[in-house]
């Protein structure tokens, strides 16, 4: 009997998935620009209109809309693989929707900006007051109108403030000096803000990544091959079981800063085994914790109670059931 070479059949069979044709199984017609309604939890409003919990996938903030949370909280999508998270009691006004030129301005609370892909053509843009942070790369960032500090947890930013640029990077804040009145930067202890609204964000990352996983696997086997709709394949999908818009590479695996991966098709079967970030890949369990950035700040009750989704690649094995 002639021998099967497996690696030339699953070769064959990428190649096949790659030249599917191309059409997408997303129930959502809605295009996501900057500013689209991605969740709301609670008291939130456009303007001064409640905005619905169903809201996700279908309403954009205009240039010059508010949003303001009481008891609730927000969030967006600015760029590809730019998400922007509005803590409770807070208010944001989008100064600028446009895809190459994005502005969004924190009027009162906090405001936090998780960055998974950031490209070169991008000008992102976080303003308080009278500074203005442009995001340079990956990672995360905290604006808190209501102290005038901007905080880099990770990452890397240019505060154009009082005529002067002034660089910010991983661990350090931007605050204004009550003797001055000068904006000046200093380094702080991230963990002194590792607060409700940041395990929060951490949370939202989790089910967006799952969310991510499960979207990927749609592309995959049955489906209808992987296309790639945005910038080189990278860009947002639509997931019609979590509700929400995710965020699929072209190709690779990209970690956010709180460690969630989010997947390319092509990288999704090894989805629950892998953890990289900024600490380089370690196996590990989906649910355990690494510090300083999260993983581990498990949705409640489970991802739904039934863990990953769908098979792995012979030899990776599988892990199924509830991750409590």
């Amino acid at each position: 009997m002639r021998r099967v070479d497996w690696n030339v059949v699953k070769s064959l069979a990428m190649a096949l998935i790659l030249l599917a044709p191309a059409w997408s199984q997303t129930a959502n017609s809605h295009v996501p620009l900057p500013g689209s309604i991605n969740y709301v939890e609670g008291e939130a409003f456009l303007d001064e209109q409640p905005l619905a919990t169903n809201a996700a996938g279908s309403v954009d903030l205009a240039k010059g809309q508010s949003l303001t949370t009481k008891a609730g909280k927000v969030e967006l999508l600015l760029t590809p693989g730019v998400v922007f998270r509005l803590g409770e009691n807070s208010s944001a006004m989008m100064t600028s929707p446009e895809l190459e030129n994005t502005a969004i301005k924190v009027v009162k609370g906090r405001g936090l900006a998780e960055v998974l892909e950031i490209r070169k053509e991008n000008n992102i843009r976080v303003e308080i007051g009278d500074a203005s942070t442009k995001l340079l790369s990956k990672g995360l960032y905290d604006f808190d109108a209501d102290r005038g500090a901007v905080r880099v947890f990770k990452g890397k930013a240019e505060v154009y403030a009082n005529d002067k640029k002034i660089k910010l990077t991983g661990e350090h804040q931007l605050e204004v000096s009550t003797s001055t009145g000068k904006w000046r930067s200093v380094g702080f202890d991230t963990r002194a803000y590792e607060d409700d609204f940041f395990r929060w964000s951490a949370l939202r990352s989790g089910y967006l990544s799952e969310a991510s996983v499960d979207e990927a696997r749609v592309y995959i086997g049955p489906g209808p091959g992987w296309y790639g709709p945005g910038w080189y394949g990278t860009g947002w999908y639509w997931d019609p079981w979590f509700g929400v818009w995710t965020f699929l590479p072209a190709d690779g695996i990209f970690y956010s800063p709180f460690g969630w991966g989010f997947y390319s098709p092509i990288f999704v079967y090894r989805s629950p085994f892998f953890y990289g970030g900024y600490y380089g890949h370690i196996p590990h369990r989906f649910d355990d914790f690494h510090y300083p950035y999260g993983h581990g700040f498990e949705p409640r009750g489970g991802f739904h109670g039934g863990g990953f989704r769908g098979g792995m690649v012979p030899g990776a094995g599988s892990r199924v059931g509830s991750h409590r």
